[in-house]
């Protein structure tokens, strides 16, 4: 049995200890929220994931350090100084960190990557995302990373050549779009997403995937293909 301890007590954190609930092979044993007392709760748990904030995520990173406990990390938002924080804690625990859980991101990221290799510069890229109005960050921590992986699948150092388009509207929980256009033809990659319970089913089994694995930073792709 794989014990699990949830680091947020908001929706996603409602949302994962729902999906274990079905899970024969997983259990909650409690959830932390700020002024909680993480060194308490840790030792009884096999995994950490991590949907907090990013104040709370540096708390977790250390208590998971300390412990030696492997932490599955959904938190997005996190500037240079915070990612710095995750690949430290990294060396010391096995961490899967990724902005986006969805299984079918994943998918979709690496079918973006390959066709941006294939294609080249002549394609002109943009990524657009719609969100419901609460998120605060634009363009979306999942459209950066699609920008992030055509950008470096065609030899680009950064996102300059990748046009990125948001939208706030309404309760939609997150739409991306990847286009690929040259002057003769378009190819276009889309995810929706119709409920937060895929980044909970996603965080979920990456928590099964991360136990018995050598100290290190993952992603998503690492959980689904091995990369």
């Amino acid at each position: 049995m794989i014990r699990v301890a949830i680091a947020g007590t908001g929706r996603m954190g409602r949302a994962i200890a729902a999906g274990l609930e079905s899970r024969d092979d997983m259990e909650l044993v409690g959830y932390w929220g700020r002024g909680d007392d993480l060194d308490a709760l840790l030792p009884g748990a096999d995994v950490v994931i991590d949907f907090s904030l990013p104040g709370g995520t540096m708390q977790v990173l250390d208590a998971a350090v300390r412990h030696g406990k492997p932490l599955v990390c959904g938190v997005s938002g996190l500037g240079e100084e915070q990612m710095a924080r995750v690949a430290d804690a990294a060396i010391s625990v096995p961490l899967v960190y990724d902005r986006n859980m969805s299984l079918g991101v994943a998918v979709l990221t690496r079918s973006v990557r390959e066709a941006a290799a294939s294609l080249g510069t002549d394609f002109d890229l943009t990524v657009s995302e719609v969100h419901h109005v609460h998120k605060k960050d634009a363009p979306s921590g999942t459209a950066l990373k699609l920008g992030e992986a055509v950008a470096t699948a065609r030899g680009e150092a950064g996102t300059g050549s990748v046009t990125f388009h948001s939208e706030r509207r309404g309760e939609v929980p997150g739409d991306h779009e990847v286009v690929m256009q040259s002057p003769t033809e378009r190819l276009v990659f889309a995810h929706s997403v119709t409920t937060r319970q895929v980044f909970a089913d996603g965080a979920i089994r990456a928590a099964r995937w991360i136990v018995g694995q050598p100290a290190g930073r993952y992603r998503m792709s690492d959980v689904l293909f091995g990369e």
